[in-house]
């Protein structure tokens, strides 16, 4: 007679992302493609979380993976999710500003974190809605979650985008530049060529100040930029891949050191504040924030950053 072991049943990542459009489809296709997790698609419009899942699914063929892509209207389909990516929110328009969009999609942002951390409340949200800080921050009082499980995605889009230029300008491969981006997620980024290197040097010794300056410019209104170029939408391409590699590093416990906009408690002089610093993150979310050895040109831009942030907080005391 042989005897079997009792059945164990096999448990597989999964992650929810809150809003079905450009970014949010996209970084369905990601995640799945790469097959780090099942995915539910979740959006208020109905069918059309649903269309895009079905047309994920029937891709699976040609793309070799067999990962779970469910689309839903339903926050009860999302229970048990290990990572919540909310994207959720109006996107902006030519001629308007990350905080013009601040009130219509701080209460977008508050009620789909409630419901969805009801269903899933051991799992790590991350926040991609604009104005991205204070999202994330919404999304933290809507909550009460640990702050280490809160996180908004912005410093591995910044960093990117200034890798981007540089690459351009300098005729290297992005592959080689590692880009540092503190601050909130605006206009008043901050930046970091001192700790931005191409193979290991510091832009620094091979670009003019002039060109840095232009390049740090440019990098601020990257996401404007192309709102312009586009008209009728805004960038999802390269915020759905940032998102990614922060929804991997959570599942596979990577303890990878990136930019993110984490919740300070006096690093960097600030306290009660979500901001972009460079973070190890982990499977419980944002695990240690590396405090930058700053000059005080660089610490007064960050703080100016942060003033931005807070005030645009303050304007959301009804809702907060």
């Amino acid at each position: 007679m042989v005897v079997r072991p009792p059945l164990i049943a096999c448990t597989t990542a999964r992650v929810t992302i809150i809003g079905a459009g450009n970014v949010g489809s996209t970084l369905a296709q990601r995640i799945s493609e790469k097959n780090m997790a099942d995915v539910v698609l979740l959006d208020v419009i109905e069918g059309r979380p649903q269309g895009l899942a079905l047309d994920l699914m029937e891709a699976r063929g040609v793309e070799r993976h067999d990962r779970q892509i469910i689309g839903t209207n339903d926050f009860a389909d999302t229970a048990g999710s290990n990572v919540i990516v909310i994207t959720a929110g109006l996107p902006r328009k030519p001629g308007m500003s990350r905080e013009d969009l601040m009130k219509t999609n701080g209460k977008i942002v508050w009620d789909v974190a409630k419901q969805a951390i009801a269903y899933s409340p051991d799992a790590v949200l991350i926040v991609v809605t604009n104005p991205l800080d204070v999202m994330t921050y919404v999304a933290w009082k809507a909550t009460g979650l640990p702050p280490r499980q809160v996180m908004g995605m912005a410093g591995v889009l910044d960093s990117a985008r200034f890798q981007t230029f540089l690459s351009m300008e300098l005729g290297v491969s992005v592959s080689d530049i590692n880009a540092t981006v503190l601050g909130g997620h605006g206009d008043l980024m901050v930046p970091l060529p001192r700790f931005t290197t191409v193979g290991g040097v510091p832009i620094t010794e091979l670009l003019d100040a002039a060109t840095i300056d232009r390049l740090v410019e440019r990098t601020r209104n990257g996401g404007a930029e192309i709102v312009e170029l586009m008209r009728t939408g805004s960038a999802y391409f390269a915020p759905a891949s940032s998102t990614s590699v922060m929804v991997e590093a959570v599942l596979l416990n990577q303890a990878r050191m990136l930019p993110v906009a984490a919740y300070l408690q006096g690093e960097y002089g600030l306290k009660d504040i979500f901001i972009g610093v460079p973070c190890r993150l982990g499977c419980q979310g944002v695990e240690s924030v590396l405090e930058l050895n700053l000059t005080a040109e660089e610490r007064a831009a960050l703080h100016t950053s942060a003033q931005l942030v807070r005030e645009n907080i303050d304007r959301l005391t009804d809702l907060l």
